[in-house]
């Protein structure tokens, strides 16, 4: 029980450098800086540019792409840098992250604290980590095209959904270990419609976060900065432009931000009407407590996204409203883990 204790309280902390790493990404996408490191050197790579030559050489490097000769043409090595160093920042910490996972597990499998079964799975997330990264790559390769001045939005939802999928598994992994046993739930209806709710509220909140990850890449967030209507439109006159249909949810900035405010708000209602019943249901104090973390964390997400909107996205609300919905997850998660059937982990 006490390496159960140890061994998550270590994997708490990955999940709090993945929160960090995907606020660290939103920063860079926010300020342009994912495109200001030319190579991907995974090993290598983590030093950085130790003489004024090699400034330069990154410098020109960056010269010869689009988003610099389009974007920042003439903003001198100074602003260079200050690009520079935001998406250095978020490689190092995905390799200090891959480093804090892999070297504590060496340990604890050497020392004998962990089931063969937990540490497949933990060597398989330190996998997974590693493919993000290449994920990560391939994602700022698109942005190097002819005309292209950010990396293609398909691509960034695929960076952010992965991170996602892992940082739920390594806390749900967490809070496994952490509370082997799980509370003792009657099974009646009103118990059942509840985890039933909770399932919806996890599944609208990840399609809802995917939305959001459409709308950053596209930088729809820019554009009808009003609320609760557009331009005057409850839905925009444009949503159905484009031919064949479904291109416009991808394509088409009034889609796509009408889908993102669409999705947020009706997943808000859910989420505020799940902790209305599990409040008035007979769950026990921890669960309902997670209930209510879920429905503040919620209200708190809600405001900070119509302030981003309001305020045209800038770089502190964009950052700030993108990590919160991982905070946000979180809660939900915890939620559901509370009234998970019995099964554990050590």
């Amino acid at each position: 029980m006490q390496n159960n204790k140890s061994i998550s309280t270590w994997l708490f902390l990955i999940c709090f450098m993945l929160l960090c790493m995907i606020a660290l990404g939103g920063y860079t996408r926010l300020t342009g800086s994912g495109l200001s490191i030319m190579d991907w050197r995974p090993i290598t790579g983590i030093i950085p540019p130790l003489s004024h030559a090699e400034w330069v050489r990154e410098f020109d490097l960056y010269k010869t792409i689009p988003q610099y000769q389009i974007l920042n043409n003439g903003f001198g090595l100074d602003g260079f840098k200050q690009i520079f160093w935001a998406e250095w920042s978020h490689r190092f910490l995905g390799r200090l992250i891959g480093l804090v996972l892999i070297l504590p597990l060496i340990w604890f499998i050497y020392k004998k604290m962990i089931t063969k079964q937990l540490a497949l799975r933990l060597f398989i997330f330190f996998i997974l980590g590693g493919l993000q990264g290449g994920i990560g790559w391939f994602m700022v390769h698109s942005g190097f095209r002819a005309n292209s001045t950010a990396v293609e939005p398909v691509r960034l939802v695929l960076h952010l959904t992965c991170a996602i999928i892992l940082y739920i598994a390594i806390l749900w992994t967490a809070l496994s270990l952490r509370h082997p046993v799980p509370n003792p739930l009657t099974q009646n209806p009103a118990i059942k419609f509840i985890k039933t709710l909770l399932k919806t509220d996890f599944i609208l909140l990840l399609v809802t976060i995917v939305a959001g990850g459409f709308t950053a890449g596209t930088h729809a967030g820019h554009s009808f900065n009003s609320f609760p209507l557009m331009n005057g439109h409850l839905i925009p006159a444009d949503y159905n432009r484009l031919s064949p249909f479904w291109l416009n949810w991808f394509e088409n900035i009034s889609t796509i931000q009408f889908n993102h405010r669409l999705l947020a708000t009706f997943t808000g209602i859910m989420i505020l009407i799940t902790v209305m019943t599990g409040l008035k249901s007979s769950l026990d104090k921890a669960t309902k407590d997670s209930f209510m973390a879920m429905g503040w964390a919620v209200l708190i997400q809600y405001a900070l996204g119509v302030t981003t909107l309001l305020l045209v996205v800038p770089v502190w609300a964009g950052t700030v409203h993108q990590a919160f919905a991982i905070v946000l997850l979180t809660t939900v998660t915890i939620a559901l883990h509370h009234m998970r059937k019995n099964k554990s982990l050590s």
